[in-house]
Parts: structure tokens; C-alpha cells; sequence
């Protein structure tokens, strides 16, 4: 079996999480068709990019998912994938599948539209891509649902959830009007739906079956 076969096996039987991990990998490698040598870093066109101006939103909303699945750089791409693996393994030991896909893509919206009403009352005109907010509503999830949860980290050894997520969000918010304000403004605004997120799941409310039944509706729509 070579490495292809191997790709399609994970792929195959991997679950959501995977799945997610190898849009992200495969959409950035796609995406290097941006790339502006001269500059040295991407140009993504406004049309899948997420700008602060709403016309730019308004007509093209499906900008609202598509930069999740966009990177500025191979670091930016290889950080957010290994956070998101981290954070998805601890996630799925308590939710489903649908959860994880529901919560990374309403969150992923609920981040970008904070960006944007945030940087258009600042009056300031700029852009983001990333997934950086959607795997910050899953870690920040699964810490409002298990916060006493010990994990092991690499050199450091066994250390409570919260405190991890704890530092990681100080950090984001120490840097917000520092370099990449927009970035940190949508890591936050995804912390805040991950814990939006856990409470009404908690009271009886599964947000993530927004994105379940919209799926189900369009697959029954064309297998008619």
C-alpha cells in the first residue's frame, strides 16, 4: 500500500476531524495559486476571504465559511491543525461527530461576523483568514463542559484544561491591539461561542443540529 492509499484509508475511516484536517491541508495547497512572489505572502481575492466591509459580506456571504478553511502561510496552516487535533481528540470523547462539524462551522460564523460588525464600527478596512476561531471554540468547549480534565503536554507533563485554555486566552487578548488585532478578535469571538455553545447544549439546546439538518436538507434535496 503506498502513501496515497494510506491518505485515502485515514481519510476514509478517520472521522470529521480528520476529515477537516485534510480540507484544511488540501484547500491551503490549492490556495497557493494566490501567492504573490514578488510580496512574498497570499492575496486571497475578496470572494473567499472575509473583508470588514458588509456589501463585500452581504454579496458574497459564503465568505462567512470560507476563510476557516484559508491560511496565510504554512506555519499559520501547521499551528492551527495541531491545536485542532489536540483540541478535537478531547472534544470527541465527549460529543459526536455532527457536534464537532456544527460547532466548528457556526463558530467559524459567529467569529467572522463579530470581525467584521467590530472593524466596521472601527472604521477600519482589512481582511482575515483562518481557522484559528473555529479551533478555539472547540478547545474552549470542551474546557466549559470538563475544565478539570488533565491533559499531558510535551515537556511540561500533566496540566488541568482550564489552564491551558486560560493562557492561551490571556494571550489573545493581551495581543489584540498589538500585530493581527482581527485575528485575535475573531479567536475571542469564537472562546465566547464555544462557551455559548456548551451552556445551551446544556439546556436542552444542540446548536450544531443547524448545521446537521441544513446538510440532510440539501443531500435529500438532490437525491430526489
Amino acid at each position: 500500500m503506498n502513501i496515497l492509499d494510506d491518505i485515502k484509508l485515514e481519510y476514509k475511516i478517520g472521522g470529521i476531524a480528520n476529515r477537516v484536517i485534510y480540507w484544511n491541508v488540501a484547500i491551503f495547497l490549492i490556495s497557493l495559486v494566490f501567492y504573490h512572489f514578488k510580496e512574498l505572502r497570499f492575496v486571497f481575492p475578496n470572494w473567499i476571504s472575509l473583508t470588514t466591509n458588509p456589501k463585500e459580506v452581504l454579496f458574497f456571504p459564503w465568505t462567512l465559511i470560507t476563510y476557516a478553511f484559508l491560511h496565510s502561510g504554512f506555519w499559520h496552516l501547521f499551528f492551527n491543525m495541531l491545536v485542532l487535533n489536540f483540541s478535537s481528540r478531547l472534544f470527541l470523547t465527549f460529543f459526536t461527530q455532527k457536534q464537532f462539524l456544527g460547532l466548528y462551522i457556526l463558530s467559524a460564523i459567529f467569529a467572522g461576523l463579530t470581525f467584521v460588525s467590530v472593524f466596521y464600527l472601527m472604521k477600519t478596512q482589512t481582511s482575515i483568514v483562518g481557522a484559528s476561531a473555529a479551533v478555539m471554540a472547540i478547545l474552549v468547549a470542551t474546557t466549559t463542559y470538563q475544565p478539570l480534565m488533565t491533559v499531558r503536554l510535551l515537556l511540561i507533563g500533566n496540566v488541568k484544561l482550564w489552564h491551558l485554555t486560560a493562557v492561551i486566552i490571556i494571550l489573545d487578548a493581551m495581543q489584540v491591539l498589538a500585530e493581527n488585532s482581527g485575528g485575535h478578535t475573531s479567536h475571542l469571538a469564537g472562546a465566547v461561542f464555544g462557551i455559548i455553545y456548551i451552556r445551551l447544549l446544556q439546556n436542552g439546546t444542540d446548536l450544531s443540529n443547524i448545521v446537521t439538518n441544513t446538510i440532510n436538507f440539501f443531500t435529500n434535496f438532490y437525491n430526489i
